[in-house]
């Protein structure tokens, strides 16, 4: 017990410590009435330290002092506007005023000061800070015992946010006005009654918009029962917001007013006390929308109704497919005409059913699907139930993560095609015939009156070298024009290399300026190729040089002759993501580079673009062109892996754009090793030819013996591996491709396999297998062949085997 009184006197002491430090520094805000000066009717430190004490904000100013000053501010009137005391001594009130401060209340002021009496006023202020405060200012003057005017006194009362708040529940007000009158939906607030038993028996309208009639065709309801407005009115409404009501669960709904003919969508929450049990109703009269809904109805049970006649009725292949392939719904034609059920093929993948040879158009389509394309006429095989297949052409239309497809059967149609096409291949035919024997005969008849000549006694040297000349070039001109032909057959053999586009064209365009002539400004442009860490890499494709450059030509050739000689030609070349749809081939996306050769000149018949490529076909004059380059272009293309795409307007120009497989990973070839050494008299290089043409052997190895080389002819590739196993002596073989039983290149593997250091040279006008499957690595001489190519050919041949090493 005695702990805690000491406890407690412990604390008195600290309190009255704290009391006393609070006076000194409350003291040191308070400014005192100078000498002689007095209050009235109390003591001067008494008055003021109440003042000091007191929440209230006041000021006390001295108008026997000039421009009636302050001399006294409490802490509540510092904390109110924000100055210390030291701030406020000396000055006049007016520095609290500013330019939105209302000069009648200022005039208020001024004349109470003036003629010493109270005034009250609420008045602008500004703090420290530049803030404002609605001050209640009231003054009163303080007189001595002898009725002298000593002080001003004045209390302060910050009304701001009454005021604030006032203004604002006005401005809310009258947004809920502008709002509750502007709204196109009915709004009104009712008051529900309920009985004993708790149910809501009737509503009282307290206030509705001016929508509120808009909508109902009820006018001057405020203050009626819904009963005298709406005797009729169905129970359900009575027990939904009798709901709302009691529980205070908003509710949203549509429903009709059977006595009024309308239908309503309703939103109803609970507003005030509950015990008001008053219920905001916010609605719009739906009818018209109910009508076109129920129509809407009646229209999609009757098309659903025509939907399912038709894809019952149909006799073309309906189905709805996912994206992922599999089937999800199929008619039943597909049982029709493929005989395959439904139960069959839903959840199966497409795929399973299209031909092998298909599947990759199928592929590509699919992708085209997923990207949000259209599909259109694509023509595949698909498999039937008894293992046959029938041709059914696609349309499609990609929906989210399916598409919907229609087939239709036209296995008919491509057999009719497939006549129309052996029609107009025999009718290309015999056009290619007849301009072969056309251009044949006009060389052979040179030869053959070369030949006559030739066998003339006494027939000048001058004159027999002429002939001669004459039959050489005219052999060199009947060798291009059966490459030029095999090349639009796709069967000529190529040399393919990895060589650089922009340099080969860059290095052609010399060549074609000399071509075109000065009137045909040729301008040639290389974009930019660079890889995915920004560096520039060339164009490469893995192609024939020669064929390449001489593709080029024929179409810078065209060109000029398209211009007549005047003109602008563009070469372009840049890389390509796709070979575009043409010729009935879809598009085939891949890394391509495209090289663009572009004229100015007359431009092409629409016509006339599906012949262009044909051989022997040309709309030039006689003797203006053999209708062959275009065909080699064409021919270099495919064999190459890539397409020829030409666009042409009358009068404007023609694009020839070519497609090309772009090399990825490889090195530009290296450069050739250049002319052998020619070999001296009597050399002795052994030779084993292997031809099963009787003319074209002996004339091969007469020839090489006339050369210095011994030679062993055998006439077929059997007969040659004999011959090498009997005595392996060669240093070369050269062989034909195209013979019977074992080919060429078949003959040239197996002599690799057995003695690999054993050169082996081939030789070939013609043969699919180079064509499809390319040399093998084997040195090729084309046919036909001169005796300095032959002796060249394996020359360098046994060269390079000699620099191998065994």
């Amino acid at each position: 017990m005695d702990d805690e009184i000491e406890r407690l006197r412990s604390e008195n002491r600290r309190l009255e410590a704290e009391v006393a430090r609070l006076r000194e520094r409350n003291a040191a805000h308070v400014r005192l009435p100078q000498e002689g000066q007095r209050t009235s009717g109390a003591d001067v430190d008494l008055l003021f330290t109440a003042a000091e004490k007191t929440r209230m904000p006041q000021i006390v100013t001295d108008p026997n002092l000039p421009d009636n000053p302050i001399v006294f501010a409490n802490r509540a009137f510092q904390v109110l506007c924000g100055y210390s005391a030291e701030e406020l001594i000396g000055r006049n009130c007016r520095f609290l005023q500013g330019p939105d401060t209302d000069p009648s209340d200022i005039a208020k002021v001024r004349d109470a000061i003036a003629a010493r009496r109270d005034v009250v006023v609420e008045i602008l202020n500004y703090r420290r800070d530049g803030s404002t405060f609605r001050n209640e200012l009231y003054v009163s003057p303080v007189f001595t015992p002898e009725g002298h005017l000593r002080y001003f006194f004045a209390s302060q009362l910050d009304v701001t946010r009454f005021r604030t708040e006032e203004g604002m529940l006005a401005e809310s007000e009258a947004r809920y006005r502008t709002l509750f009158n502007a709204l196109d939906a009915g709004f009104c607030v009712i008051e529900l009654r309920f009985d004993a038993d708790g149910r809501a028996v009737d509503y009282r309208f307290v206030e509705a918009n001016p929508a509120f009639s808009r909508h109902t065709g009820l006018d001057d309801v405020v203050g009626k029962w819904v009963s005298e407005v709406v005797p009729d009115l169905e129970r359900s409404w009575l027990d939904t917001y009798g709901k709302v009501a009691l529980t205070g669960r908003a509710v949203r709904f549509e429903s009709g007013v059977v006595a009024l003919g309308r239908w309503f969508e309703v939103q109803a929450l609970r507003i005030g006390d509950p015990v008001q049990h008053r219920v905001a109703l916010l609605f719009n009269d739906v009818t018209d929308r109910q009508k076109a809904e129920s129509v809407l109805r009646d229209t999609a049970r009757d098309r659903t109704t025509e939907r399912d006649l038709v894809w019952r009725a149909s006799r073309d292949l309906l189905v709805v497919c996912g994206f992922d392939g599999l089937y999800r719904s199929v008619n039943p034609a597909w049982n029709g005409m493929l005989g395959w059920s439904a139960f069959e093929l839903v959840r199966t993948s497409f795929s399973d059913y299209v031909h092998p040879e298909d599947k990759a158009a199928a592929s590509v389509a699919f992708e085209q699907l997923r990207a949000g394309q259209v599909l259109d006429s694509l023509d595949v095989r698909m498999l039937t139930a008894d293992g046959g297949y029938r041709w059914v052409s696609w349309n499609a239309i990609p929906q989210e993560d399916h598409f919907y497809a229609a087939g239709r059967d036209v296995t008919e149609r491509r057999a009719l095609e497939e006549q129309l096409r052996q029609s107009q291949k025999l009718e290309a035919v015999g056009q290619l015939t007849g301009g072969v024997a056309h251009d044949f005969n006009n060389l052979l008849t040179v030869i053959r009156s070369s030949t006559d000549l030739l066998k003339r006694p006494d027939l000048p040297e001058e004159r027999r070298q002429r002939y001669i000349g004459a039959i050489s070039d005219t052999v060199t001109r009947a060798a291009k024009l059966t490459g030029q032909l095999l090349a639009f057959a796709r069967r000529q053999s190529l040399t393919p290399e990895v060589f650089d586009v922009g340099r080969s064209v860059a290095s052609v365009a010399d060549m074609v300026g000399t071509l075109t002539g000065a009137r045909i400004r040729v301008v040639t442009d290389v974009a930019a190729n660079r890889d995915g860490r920004g560096n520039e890499v060339p164009y490469l494709i893995d192609a024939d040089p020669s064929q390449f450059d001489t593709a080029l030509v024929n179409m810078a050739i065209n060109a000029r002759d398209a211009m007549d000689g005047e003109g602008r030609l563009d070469i372009n070349v840049r890389r390509a993501s796709a070979i575009p749809a043409v010729r009935a081939h879809p598009r085939v996306a891949g890394d391509l580079v495209a090289v663009t050769v572009r004229d100015t000149g007359t431009g092409i018949a629409t016509a006339d673009l599906d012949r262009i490529f044909e051989p022997f076909y040309t709309t030039k004059g006689v003797g203006q062109g053999t209708g062959l380059g275009l065909s080699q272009v064409f021919g270099f293309a495919k064999q190459s892996g890539g397409e020829v795409v030409v666009e042409s307007t009358l009068g404007e120009g023609t694009t020839f754009t070519l497609y090309l497989p772009r090399e990825v990973g490889r090195s530009v070839a290296a450069e050739d090793d250049g002319e052998p050494e020619p070999l001296a008299d009597g050399h002795g290089t052994r030779v084993l030819v292997v031809e099963d043409n009787q003319e074209v052997g002996s004339f091969a190895t007469q020839a090489l013996r006339e050369l210095g080389y011994e030679t062993v002819w055998a006439m077929s590739a059997e007969e040659a591996l004999t011959v090498l196993s009997a005595s392996p002596r060669f240093d070369v073989v050269f062989s034909d491709v195209v013979m019977p039983g074992m080919n060429g290149i078949d003959m040239a593997r197996e002599i690799r396999h057995r003695q690999a250091g054993l050169p082996v040279v081939l030789a070939s006008g013609y043969s699919h297998v180079i064509a499809e499957q390319g040399t093998h690595g084997f040195p090729l001489l084309k046919k036909p062949y001169s005796v300095e190519d032959l002796s060249r050919t394996l020359r360098r041949a046994v060269n390079r085997a000699g620099a191998a090493g065994p």
